[in-house]
């Protein structure tokens, strides 16, 4: 079974390749990666071969799917994978279209069984685990970041394929750049996270989260009514916001809505400290703490800081 392989972030490039080629060698097939970057990098986190697009300069998702379609047509894969980024999902659609192909999106898990593609998506609301699979060839399908461990790099080298594309005349013209402010909470990577519900009364004790993530190394997070609701915090952690998998997720007056718990349960460990004795978030969690986040909150950091 041959793959093709592209994201336009190199780290979620390397974790869908090392995904791609324990597929592929498991079932006799090769690794295809797209890229306009240097290849070298491809080779080493297990592409087999690799596609380097020419002419294609600021992202025009116009441009990047004439490029997939025309590599597509060069590499002839059974699947094509993409990093479920916010490119990435722009991409996707566009380029099964122009293929005529079906198209699963924010897959949690990519298998082969018995030469057929399965995947897993999670479903309303992320309270279900959906199983998929498409009888359509190529298969397009975009894949969450840090789904998968890339594989650790190793000296390789194989084909390179140049492919000139002539970029279309975009239908969409940028008339003006603004930056972004940027946080410097990276949520996605941390391994610790202490997280905000709506039982906190006022935005200024959010400072006993800080103090609390101060001791222990951490991020702060937030469920989505802090956030987009109340404006205290940039970036929400659930199925909407940021997807985290840290060690050990702190989870401080949330209730545990089915959206957020898609946003957390790839943790390996959840504590909830939660007033509420029916909570959904003390299903979730391998530790509870029922009692006033008040209390708790700054008993635990006056503990952790004599242990420290």
């Amino acid at each position: 079974m041959r793959f093709l392989v592209y994201s336009e972030e190199p780290e979620v490039s390397f974790q869908l390749l090392g995904r791609a080629k324990t597929l592929a060698d498991r079932t006799g097939g090769e690794t295809v990666a797209l890229t306009t970057l240097d290849p070298a990098p491809c080779f080493s986190h297990g592409a087999d071969k690799v596609i380097k697009v020419d002419g294609i300069g600021d992202y025009d998702v116009e441009s990047y799917r004439s490029a997939m379609v025309k590599a597509v047509s060069v590499v002839k894969p059974d699947v094509v994978l993409l990093g479920a980024t916010r490119r990435g999902k722009a991409l996707a659609p566009r380029v099964a279209a122009a293929l005529g192909v079906g198209s699963m999106a924010e897959c949690t898990s990519v298998d082969v069984v018995d030469g057929e593609v399965i995947v897993e998506r999670l479903t309303y609301g992320g309270s279900t685990i959906a199983k998929e699979t498409c009888s359509s060839r190529p298969t397009v399908i975009t894949v969450p970041p840090r789904t998968y461990e890339k594989l650790e790099p190793v000296e390789r080298t194989g084909d390179v394929v140049k492919l000139r594309v002539e970029a279309p005349e975009p239908r969409v013209k940028v008339v003006e750049r603004r930056p972004k402010p940027r946080s410097n909470v990276d949520l996605e990577s941390a391994s610790i996270i202490v997280s905000a519900g709506r039982g906190f009364k006022s935005k200024e004790d959010l400072r006993l989260l800080e103090e609390l993530a101060q001791v222990l190394g951490a991020q702060i997070g937030c469920t989505r009514p802090i956030s987009a609701d109340l404006g205290w915090m940039d970036q929400w952690v659930g199925i909407s916001g940021k997807k985290v998998k840290p060690s050990l997720y702190i989870a401080c007056a949330i209730s545990g809505t089915i959206q957020h718990a898609a946003g957390i349960r790839d943790s390996q460990i959840i504590v909830s400290i939660n007033s509420d004795e029916s909570a959904g978030i003390h299903g979730l969690s391998d530790y509870s703490i029922v009692g006033d986040l008040y209390k708790v909150v700054p008993a635990l950091t006056k503990a952790l800081r004599e242990r420290a």
